[in-house]
């Protein structure tokens, strides 16, 4: 599945903030909790800052007396504070803990939401396992961030401010020695941002590239183990694991040097004050315990200053990650301009003669979104009038559009010229809620899901369906032999995609789905081409019953297939080349006739 051509990591307009204030609307539920958690960490941080001023004071008062009750009762209010400020911290965690996972659950449930409501264009272009990194991975990354580095960013912040400010009011001189490192440290940081923002960005997306092979690998496990292909598969993914772990490397390397460089010049200027205020004390210009309260204070803001390379990398990657979720988030939904139960004015809802109209297709053209502008359109100029209760089979070479024709009816493509009518009615002017309950499709391609055997039939059905609708489609599919067999029965769960059943059942359990609703308009691509010659008797047999109740398009490669329609259209180069009955297509159309042969179908 070709993939969508990711963004650029750093384009020109991107901006941190403005990536990252497109969460607040998800934030907003819970600013209460997350704001006092935020004011609980400040005031826990800067409690640190008053240890220092509590040493000053034991140090120039009960040390420099020799007074050992205030020795203790300094020590105590040391233990003191300490104990507030684990306490503050926990009870900070304990606040953003339950409505951050609700964040991150609601986030991911409106992700789901909007992928089911994406066309099928959007699908064809994404590998899924790009779509699961980002309902996974991306989102546990911002709600980490929310947790943690967003609100560290501010705490952190407000600590280094006070703390110079602490710093500036016990001596301004060795204030201001401390303060010559954040020029410099800001401009790095500024150069760290936006190198390990490019970097994260092509990790995550290699991420969903590891993510997309493993999926294929274990849903095509057959196909590897069958062809031996293990070796191959492997040494692909190996290959991806590499590039990955190089990407890696580089965001650990930036990380590296940002955290030496944060860590070494503030302990330079440390070490300056230090020593230019260990000679002030010698001089008599300053107290023991105000440089004792400077260096600790100096100390305290160590954590503080040290970690603004972890936190901004953090960000970096929540950056990305929301970037990402919002790259499908922006993507245009399925257009339904109308309400689900209008009905177009001056859109008749019957036929010429006062009855139903059928199926019409009025010259219908169709080319993929992604096409080359130089393209010919998949399907050019199709008319074609399927009558009320008629079938129609749809026959036609390799790549002639059969199936594209097909899934314009439930729209799961857009017609891009041309219009199709439902009994007299636009489909475009239609609500999909309302088309897809008249419309039922079996494709050739046929998907179970992991849930029991009843439940992927009854998929099909309205609200209220059971047992009765079940057993009656399981019986036109002729699968309810296999399924009374099953150790639940219909209640027994299939594996992923179905694949703990043969081709033919899966096939028949699609077509059950297929008509366990009595749809007004069924549509069935190539729906017996997994059966064998006697199932497929039954099937057909059974089948012709329930066709009598509906209009039907039918697409058809066996001549077994076509004698189930009562006319058969002939479909070539994108349009309808020949309509009739079996008989006259293969007296009339030459084309028609080598298909029905069983010669092998042109390309």
């Amino acid at each position: 599945m070709p993939e969508k051509p990711f963004p650029p990591a750093k384009s020109p307009d991107r901006s941190a903030v403005r990536v990252l204030l497109r969460l607040w609307p998800y934030v907003r539920p819970v600013r209460k909790r997350w704001i006092t958690a935020a004011l609980v960490a400040v005031v826990a941080s800067c409690l640190s800052l008053v240890i220092p001023l509590v040493l000053k004071w034991m140090v120039d008062g009960p040390v420099a007396d020799r007074d050992p009750g205030g020795v203790w009762l300094g020590a105590l209010y040391l233990l003191l504070l300490g104990v507030a400020e684990a306490a503050l911290f926990g009870f900070r965690r304990w606040l953003v803990a339950r409505p951050l996972a609700g964040v991150e659950a609601r986030m991911r449930s409106e992700l789901y939401a909007r992928l089911q409501r994406l066309p099928i264009a959007f699908h064809d272009r994404w590998a899924s396992g790009q779509l699961l990194s980002r309902g996974t991975t991306d989102l546990m990354l911002v709600r980490m961030f929310l947790a943690f580095p967003l609100t560290f960013l501010l705490v952190n912040g407000v600590t280094i401010l006070a703390g110079y400010v602490l710093l500036l009011a016990q001596d301004w001189t060795l204030g201001l020695v401390l303060l010559t490192p954040v020029l410099p440290l800001v401009v790095l940081c500024s150069l760290f941002e936006s190198r390990y923002g490019v970097a994260a960005r092509t990790a995550q997306d290699q991420v969903g590239d590891l993510t997309t092979v493993v999926e294929e690998s274990v849903l095509g496990i057959r196909i590897i183990k069958g062809f031996g292909r293990h070796r191959s598969q492997a040494r692909a993914f190996r290959e991806l694991s590499e590039r990955l772990r190089g990407t890696e490397l580089v965001k650990a390397r930036l990380l590296a040097t940002i955290w030496a460089v944060i860590t070494v010049v503030p302990e330079l200027a440390i070490g300056a004050a230090l020593v230019l205020g260990t000679v002030r004390v010698a001089d008599g210009e300053l107290s023991a315990g105000t440089l004792v309260a400077f260096l600790t204070t100096a100390l305290a803001l160590r954590w503080p200053v040290e970690s603004i390379g972890f936190l901004l990398a953090m960000s970096q990657e929540a950056v990305t990650a929301t970037e990402r979720y919002f790259e499908v988030m922006d993507a245009e939904e399925e257009s339904d301009p109308a309400p689900a139960d209008a009905v177009p004015a001056g859109g008749p809802k019957d036929g010429p003669d006062g009855g139903p109209d059928g199926v019409r297709f009025e010259n219908v053209s169709f080319r993929h979104p992604d096409a080359p502008e130089d393209a010919p359109p998949v399907l050019d100029g199709v008319d074609l009038h399927i009558r009320p209760g008629e079938t129609l089979a749809l026959v036609g070479g390799t790549g002639s559009g059969k199936t594209t024709l097909t899934s314009l009816v439930p729209r799961l493509h857009e017609v891009t010229g041309g219009r199709i009518l439902l009994d007299g009615e636009d489909i475009a002017l239609m609500g999909r809620e309302r088309l897809r309950s008249l419309v039922s499709v079996a494709f050739e391609e046929p998907t179970l899901f992991s849930a029991g055997v009843g439940e992927n039939v009854l998929m099909g059905a309205g609200e209220g369906a059971g047992e009765p609708e079940l057993r009656r489609a399981l019986a036109v599919a002729q699968a309810d032999g296999f399924v009374d067999r099953l150790p639940e029965g219909a209640a027994t769960r299939v594996g992923e995609q179905g694949l703990s059943l043969s081709g033919g059942q899966r096939q028949r359990l699609a077509l059950a789905r297929a008509v366990v609703g009595r749809p007004r308009f069924l549509i069935l691509d190539d729906p017996l081409s997994a059966l064998d010659v006697h199932t497929e008797a039954r099937v057909e047999a059974a089948l012709r019953e329930v066709l009598r109740e509906t209009t039907a398009l039918v697409v058809a490669h066996r001549p077994s297939t076509v004698m189930l329609a009562d006319r058969v259209a002939l479909l070539s180069g994108g349009r309808i080349a020949a309509v009739g009955t079996h008989q006259e297509l293969l007296r009339d159309s030459e084309e028609y006739a080598w298909l029905m042969s069983g010669g092998k179908e042109r390309r």
